[in-house]
């Protein structure tokens, strides 16, 4: 017979275990709808136009926050105002300024292309990590990040060499890379976010995303970019806004909190991966061979360097 304290044990890893089989399946989930965003984003080419995208991407998903979440903003809203340059901040880098080069990018270059590039964002958080935030850079770590960004480059001269020669690289690609080192910058900065519930601090800077759009908004109509939406636009607003945006952040704000934030960032790696298989099975995007062995260099990159320590901003992006 079994000594009594088996029992409790048992019971604890039986736990345990369905907390890491539920957490696993909320990551899944996640960065299936950020996979996701990539497809939306060309679909949304011609049916509506990248800054109103953005703008109603973040008004809806403030709308949706103040729904559900309205009862723990306002319990929480101090710590935050009193860290309102920072939240204005990472607000502005993170999700307005990644966004509407992330949604302008989508104009000329594929949904492949925006979805490997975007999986550069863990080692470019290592880099800046070890620029600004004196963070010590092992040797396996800098071999990780120049895989990676090996990977980046195969992308992005489209597997030609005279590409990279004469640094003839699509312009949706460039503004990919740049919105990637924008949302680095944000994750950064999520080591020094206030002391408050995640969904809290998620919601301050979603309202500066909302507002901080606004400007690129009124260009984008001064200067005859604008057009409204179709049918299909319609869809795309209220699909980013909700899914990719809202439930994407409560699901793994969820996960974190059953598994803790180092066991949950490994899932977003997922996001590369999943990008591109959308793109070919939604979008009908041609695979090329230079995009199997971009792909490999940036996964397999991100797994070299994750082999030392991680980035701080990688233990607190919950």
């Amino acid at each position: 017979m079994l000594p009594s304290s088996a029992t409790p044990a048992r019971g604890i890893g039986a736990i345990y275990q369905r907390a890491t089989h539920s957490a696993a399946a909320l990551l899944v989930f996640t960065t299936l709808l950020w996979g996701c965003n990539a497809v939306a984003a060309r679909l949304a080419v011609g049916n509506i136009s990248p800054m109103m995208l953005t703008t109603a991407r973040w008004t809806i998903c403030c709308a949706a926050l103040w729904l559900t979440a309205r009862h723990t903003i306002a319990a929480h809203w101090r710590p935050v105002a009193r860290s309102w340059r920072m939240v204005a901040l990472m607000g502005t880098a993170g999700f307005t300024a990644f966004n509407a080069l992330f949604y302008a990018a989508a104009h000329h270059t594929s949904a492949i292309n925006l979805a490997i590039i975007q999986g550069t964002i863990p080692v470019l958080v290592l880099v800046g990590s070890f620029l600004f935030m004196g963070r010590r850079f092992r040797p396996v770590q800098a071999l990780g990040v120049a895989v990676t960004l090996a990977g980046c480059a195969v992308v992005a001269s489209r597997g030609q060499w005279q590409v990279l020669a004469t640094l003839d690289f699509n312009e949706g690609d460039v503004w990919m890379l740049l919105a990637s080192l924008f949302y680095a910058g944000y994750m950064l900065g999520l080591t020094r976010r206030p002391p408050v519930p995640p969904v809290v601090f998620f919601a301050a800077a979603a309202g500066v995303a909302a507002l901080t759009s606004l400007p690129l908004l009124g260009w984008e109509v001064a200067s005859g970019r604008f057009f409204m939406p179709t049918p299909t636009g319609w869809a795309l607003m209220l699909f980013v806004g909700l899914l990719p945006s809202f439930v994407s952040q409560i699901t793994f704000i969820q996960a974190v909190g059953l598994i803790g934030p180092e066991r949950a960032g490994v899932f977003v790696n997922l996001t590369p991966i999943f990008g591109p298989l959308l793109a070919v099975l939604v979008l009908g995007e041609p695979l090329h061979g230079f995009h199997v062995l971009a792909l490999a260099l940036v996964l397999g990159g991100i797994w070299i360097a994750e082999r030392g320590p991680r980035a701080t901003a990688a233990k607190v992006a919950d």
